[in-house]
């Protein structure tokens, strides 16, 4: 009995692990397919989910947080409202359960970030919360790449008159980078990743270190050569900007 008990809990496991990495793998070809709506349905059937685990409210925050940027960035406002009032909801109570509370203020950040990109007024009171956040990611944990990455975020978006710096960011985004480096789970098939190194190279550009954005638009299609974002878009766009 007790063996066949060990067989169940292990098939579980086995599955869980399965059914995780599915999520993350579909997520990662959405991304790199500029697929949104696979996205987005990728999040719906996580918020339909009998596992309401904090390990599974943790990766939805993950694929929210992706896709309210995505959002903002195409003026898709209503929709970005949405989905901000699910990761609020789902940060609150992963806060309240005090789990991977690093990763949480990073999130926080980001929300309070998303919320400036809605109604830019706010941003004399939401900017400090966000920055605020960002350093308490990293003073909780040093070796968390996403509290470096919502520091690099404020700086970068932070006009220089209220303290902003793009060569600032770019130290937060490269500590971002090595951190990540050194964690295979970072670097295989994951959108993170990959959105971090573009980041690196737009600050790049903003800063005119053109080689250096060079560089990294390169590494990401010797990363993924089937990236249609980069491989279509930005880096043809940045060819012809510096080709002028």
């Amino acid at each position: 009995m007790e063996r066949a008990r060990s067989i169940i809990i292990l098939l579980f496991l086995i599955f869980y692990l399965e059914a995780e990495a599915n999520y993350k793998e579909e997520i990662y070809i959405a991304y790199i397919n500029g697929d949104m709506n696979k996205w987005r349905y990728v999040i719906e059937l996580l918020l339909k989910s009998n596992d309401q685990s904090n390990e599974v409210q943790l990766e939805l925050v993950n694929y929210s947080y992706g896709y309210i940027a995505w959002c903002l960035g195409n003026n898709k406002f209503n929709e970005a409202e949405k989905y901000l009032a699910f990761l609020k909801e789902k940060l609150e109570n992963l806060e309240k359960n005090e789990y991977e509370l690093s990763m949480i203020y990073s999130y926080w950040s980001a929300f309070y970030g998303f919320k400036i990109g809605l109604n830019k007024i706010k941003a004399p009171f939401l900017g400090p919360k966000s920055i605020k956040y960002a350093e308490m990611a990293i003073q909780k944990e040093k070796g968390n790449p996403f509290g470096y990455i919502q520091m690099g975020n404020s700086e970068f978006y932070r006009p220089e008159i209220f303290g902003g710096s793009k060569k600032k960011a770019i130290k937060n985004y490269l500590i971002a980078e090595k951190l990540m480096e050194c964690d295979s789970d970072y670097t295989s098939n994951d959108w993170n990743y990959l959105n971090l190194l573009i980041a690196i190279a737009q600050a790049y550009i903003e800063t005119k270190d053109y080689t250096s954005a060079k560089r990294y638009f390169e590494k990401i299609l010797v990363i993924e050569p089937e990236f249609l974002w980069v491989k279509n878009e930005l880096y043809p766009n940045f060819l012809k900007m510096i080709n002028r």
